[in-house]
């Protein structure tokens, strides 16, 4: 088996094993994952939240905010993990093509193999 294709692999089971972000703080009432916190979230554990994430978290809107789609935040424990699953494959997708562009773009002529 090529190295490529063990990487693939290992980078599915990663992806399967995603929703356990979302199950097991769940069963644990851990709240939100450590670090993802907004800065309403930061302000209700510590008191305050900086100013400077208080600025910068609106200037960025996620396409899928807590990778889930619109709607589904309250749909229940499977649908939140197949959104989960979706978020990584999409994710793991999209850099594996801009990795694969710029490598096209970078490749010489003479360092490509003969067909």
């Amino acid at each position: 088996m090529r190295a490529t294709s063990k990487m693939a692999l290992a980078l599915g089971g990663l992806i399967l094993l995603s929703p356990l972000g979302l199950i097991i703080p769940a069963q644990f009432g851990a709240g939100s994952a450590w670090g993802e916190w907004e800065a309403d979230e930061m302000k209700r554990m510590l008191g305050y939240a900086p100013a400077g994430l208080q600025k910068m978290g609106e200037l960025w809107k996620a396409p899928m905010p807590d990778y889930s789609f619109a709607g589904w935040q309250d749909k229940g424990m499977p649908r939140l993990s197949l959104a989960y699953i979706f978020a990584g494959l999409l994710g793991a997708g999209l850099i594996a093509l801009l990795a694969w562009l710029i490598g096209k773009l970078l490749a010489k002529e003479d360092d490509r193999p003969a067909p």
